[in-house]
């Protein structure tokens, strides 16, 4: 059994964790992290669990609980897992990291973008990006996961067969993401009300937000030309989802049979990426509870763009689904292990 330890574990990443953790056949829960809610039942906390779960939320001490751990979760706001990062890799422990502290290799624009120290420079080279769709290989022999972005992971899932194959003008692409209101956390503010929330729609870091740097580092990566993208995140009222709709000029010459060969040849072996046929389109509710995301090519030839519709669950691809998976690949287990859950409908 893989005995596996939540740091955080009162968010929505932490009890998304929970629901796919519960019931994995692999894996035995050590140590459930809060500041504020040591020595409470999980199951009072949290009563969707009831009947699920019989532990505490515990206090954090670093040195119990990386001994008592094979793999620890860290899902806490950036700027908190560089030093715990730190801590660990003095103890045979795998961390996978669900913050932001360690997805940007650029320690400059890691400090930029976040406004706080990069304080763990030494182990940037250690933490291998965790989209299994891209780095599966260095996943497998990894101590250190750095768990992709939500919005990263729907806009890179959605660009890579294209950008990998040089399809579209590098310099073109518009990534239009709308996500549910989890993505912003369980504290409580007013822009989260229902009063503020319903019936209302609305952009937000238009020019500036911190997904940017990330999609740009992962796009060129894996581009022979400077990749620079636009992207716009909107906030709609419902609990869940990420719907992102991609578009990019196409280069000279590439047709839609092309493009459409590139995303299924990319996604043909992969477990949670699915590419729809002809004529269908996703939307949010046919991944919710998922680790799966579902993606929608098509060629407007009248404008010459590539249209691509690409959605994950924000908690689940986007988050703690990657996570779990991530974690498989890490112990040589099947990547559907704990994640072989239906879209919840309606």
């Amino acid at each position: 059994m893989i005995k596996v330890s939540i740091i955080g574990a009162t968010g929505y990443t932490g009890s998304e964790l929970l629901r796919y953790l519960i019931p994995h056949q692999e894996v035995e829960l050590a140590h459930l992290t809060s500041r504020s809610h040591v020595n409470t039942e999980v199951d009072v906390y949290y009563p969707f669990l009831k009947g699920s779960i019989d532990k505490q939320f515990t206090e954090l001490e670093p040195e119990k609980l990386f001994n008592d751990s094979d793999v620890v979760f860290i899902c806490l706001p950036h700027g908190h897992s560089m030093e715990l990062a730190a801590a660990a890799s003095a103890y045979d422990v795998k961390v996978i990291d669900l913050g932001a502290d360690f997805r940007l290799k650029n320690i400059d624009v890691y400090e930029q973008t976040y406004k706080v120290e990069q304080a763990a420079p030494n182990l940037l080279k250690d933490f291998v990006y965790g989209l299994p769709e891209k780095y599966r290989a260095d996943i497998k022999t990894a101590k250190y996961i750095a768990n992709p972005g939500c919005f990263v992971t729907s806009a890179l899932l959605g660009l890579l067969p294209a950008v990998n194959n040089a399809l579209v003008d590098e310099q073109s692409i518009i990534i239009d993401s709308k996500t549910g209101v989890s993505g912003a956390g369980r504290s409580a503010s007013v822009d989260k009300l229902l009063a503020e929330l319903m019936s209302n729609f609305k952009a937000y870091n238009p020019l500036g937000h911190r997904h940017i740097p990330e999609i740009e580092q992962e796009l060129n990566s894996s581009s022979e030309n400077a990749v620079q993208v636009q992207f716009t995140p909107h906030l709609i009222p419902t609990e869940r989802g990420i719907f992102s709709t991609i578009y990019a000029t196409v280069k000279d010459g590439v047709t839609e049979t092309d493009i459409i060969e590139s995303y299924q040849q990319a996604y043909q072996d992969e477990p949670f990426v699915q590419i729809l046929n002809e004529g269908e389109l996703p939307q949010m509710k046919h991944v919710a509870g998922t680790n799966n995301c579902q993606i929608a090519v098509q060629l407007d030839e009248r404008t010459n763009r590539l249209i691509v519709l690409s959605i994950i669950d924000n908690l689940g691809k986007g988050a703690a689904g990657q996570a779990v998976q991530n974690m498989n690949i890490m112990f040589g287990l099947p990547e559907k292990s704990g994640l072989n859950t239906i879209a919840m409908m309606p």
